[in-house]
């Protein structure tokens, strides 16, 4: 199914007729809504029912949200002038990152209900949409709980009967652990009915199902062990905090449902290998919608002709090769991101920017100092002279003198002439990065190129890009089954797992996980992999590293260009790499490139994860309806 419509609520839309006389319409029965046994007799009406449902799922980071959602944790920075307080802060508010969408719940509940006790639709079609609506509710419960711990569990549909006394609505909040039993059991019940089919994305297969499951109970065992270094980070009653007795029983769920999607018992996934050049593929995984591309398995669906799209390009894409000329290259990957891709030998460098004497290295091409690494770098990030669409992007900050200073402007059409010349020149690239900070010009020296869609148009705000959003992909399952194979103490098979993820990648030389190395490893694996797919914040927080990467202190270039290998650097806060063109005539270096580490000037902020964002605030206004609601800890 390519796209699934939406109806609000559960009236289906129908044609209308029209009254004879004004004073006959209050007698006139209602033509274009339907009643609740007739949408619940009709799969196709059903269908558009669940439609709705499933377009309010929530994700934490997603295309129609917005490019501001991905633009925060050190890994790019915000290059619009309304979002540079994402980088000038020093905290998070402890309400950041909340959800609490009961009415959801409640519909979902509702749906369900319905469903059972529908006596009309064929039993196959009945059990395939009960399953979706468990999957739905089971999928936002995961939701909340990864971001407020434990809430109040609700699988039925509550009623207020108008007395005036509301206990009976008053549900307390469930432990951690029994929100992440109830989504892992809700997996195993469903699978069965749902189908086992790589060809459908949008709606819930079984190994959309399994995927949540593995996914659900990796988290859950994280907490369960790593939660014993911040003990304080708990509540008495469990709602907050898992004992670390339960974490082998969690990753042991995590990598059971891992292995029934590999080993293909739920449908034949694998890792997209299409194009020949790595980066080029890695890219075309978020941006292939053919039936080749056997990786994704659950996306939010997006199509241009049904009229849902997203501006996710139009607010991404490089400068110079936009479709609008006022919306553009928002969202700029950073050095501290970049750099951490490995060498294709398996080891950890910051890009060379000076030789072992301190002097400039000069490239004759600007992509030279990014050579021989992951090609995921290539893959998610656009670097400096890029092909995309129609031309290779203009990113250079200017020309460096021979006394080192360096000549430049606020903008590509602003010319300078060059020291010993009178014709003005063009001194600054047109994508950025300008000395002034330019916005929507890149102020790291890289644009973002997942998700970037090269499609004519697509750039445009009228039409909108439908690249889809990818929930649950292979690679993402591969990692789940290696991390919950090295915490279990399987290293071999962990091992397996992640270097078949590596080889796709062009990290050819074999990995070797062991007791001492895997976690590094696991956690740097999932950077590459998985930057920029909404899942960066919730893997800090379970393992409980979050206060250690986000510490509160600056950044300096010794601590960005140190210590890479590790899972809990420092990253505070977003650093550029700007090239810049040498100008020296006569010098055997004249015109070739050289590259400075910039902190872009409106970088004004530290990131400070406290113990309080670990689970995210339930405001006053919840706690004042139902006061069996615990307040969290650490706020």
């Amino acid at each position: 199914m390519k796209k699934i419509l939406g109806i609000m609520g559960f009236a289906v839309l129908l044609s209308t007729g029209s009254c004879k006389k004004d004073s006959d319409f209050l007698n006139v029965p209602p033509k274009s809504v339907i009643t609740t046994q007739t949408a619940f007799s009709d799969p196709a009406l059903v269908l558009s029912v669940i439609g709705d449902l499933y377009n309010r799922q929530k994700d934490f980071s997603s295309l129609d949200d917005g490019w501001a959602t991905f633009a925060d944790f050190g890994e790019s920075f915000p290059s619009d002038n309304g979002s540079y307080f994402i980088v000038q802060n020093r905290n998070w508010d402890y309400g950041t990152w909340s959800i609490w969408d009961y009415g959801y719940i409640r519909d979902l509940n509702l749906f369900i209900d319905n469903l059972n006790a529908s006596t009309q639709l064929l039993a196959a079609d009945k059990a395939r949409f009960l399953a979706e609506g468990r999957f739905l509710r089971a999928n936002y419960y995961f939701e909340m709980v990864k971001r407020m711990g434990g809430v109040p569990l609700i699988t039925k549909t509550l009623t207020y009967d108008n007395s005036g006394n509301v206990v009976g609505l008053q549900i307390p909040r469930a432990k951690e652990s029994d929100i992440y039993d109830f989504v892992i059991s809700e997996a195993e019940a469903i699978k069965g009915s749902l189908p086992a089919d790589p060809s459908e994305k949008s709606r819930a297969t079984q190994a959309a199902a399994l995927a949540m499951e593995a996914r659900a109970a990796l988290y859950a065992g994280s907490i369960a062990k790593y939660g014993a270094t911040t003990p304080q980070v708990s509540l008495t009653g469990g709602e907050v905090g898992i004992p670390a007795s339960m974490a082998a029983g969690y990753y042991t769920k995590a990598l059971t449902a891992a292995q029934a999607i590999i080993n293909g018992g739920a449908g034949a996934y694998k890792l997209y290998k299409v194009l020949p050049d790595l980066s080029d593929n890695f890219a075309a995984i978020f941006l292939d919608k053919s039936s080749v591309n056997q990786e994704s398995i659950w996306v939010e669906d997006f199509k241009a002709l049904a009229g849902k799209t997203h501006g996710f390009t139009t607010s991404d894409q490089p400068y110079s090769v936009s479709d609008e000329a006022s919306d553009a290259g928002r969202l700029d990957p950073s050095l501290n991101l970049v750099q951490s891709f490995e060498k294709l030998d398996n080891t950890f460098a910051p890009i060379p920017t000076k030789d072992g004497a301190g002097n400039p290295i000069y490239y004759a091409d600007q992509q030279d100092p990014f050579a021989g690494r992951d090609a995921r770098l290539g893959g998610t990030v656009m670097l400096p002279h890029s092909f995309f669409k129609t031309a290779f992007i203009d990113i250079w900050g200017g020309y460096l003198l021979a006394d080192g200073s360096i000549l430049s402007s606020d903008d590509a059409t602003h010319l300078a002439a060059l020291p010993g010349t009178t014709i003005p020149v063009q001194v600054v690239g047109k994508d950025g990065p300008t000395p002034t900070g330019e916005p929507l010009r890149t102020q790291t020296g890289f644009y973002i190129r997942k998700y970037i869609d090269p499609t004519t148009g697509s750039g445009r705000r009228g039409r909108g890009s439908d690249v889809n959003f990818i929930r649950y992909r292979f690679a993402e399952v591969l990692l789940n089954a290696a991390e919950a194979s090295a915490e279990l103490g399987d290293y071999a098979t962990a091992t397996t797992y992640i270097n078949q993820v590596r080889s796709r990648a062009g990290l050819t030389t074999p990995l070797v996980l062991t007791g001492a190395n895997y976690f590094d490893r696991i956690v740097h694996e999932r950077r590459a992999e998985l930057s920029f797919e909404g899942l960066n914040l919730f893997d800090m927080k379970r393992w409980r590293i979050a206060t250690k990467v986000w510490d509160g202190n600056t950044e300096s270039l010794a601590d960005l260009t140190s210590n890479l290998a590790s899972a809990t650097k420092r990253n505070t806060q977003p650093w550029g790499l700007y090239p810049y063109k040498y100008y020296n005539p006569g010098n055997a270096n004249n015109g070739k490139w050289v590259f400075k580490e910039v902190l872009p000037s409106n970088v004004t902020g530290v990131l400070n994860f406290r113990l309080g964002n670990y689970y995210s605030q339930i405001n006053d206004g919840i706690i004042t309806a139902n006061p069996k609601i615990v307040r969290q800890p650490n706020q």
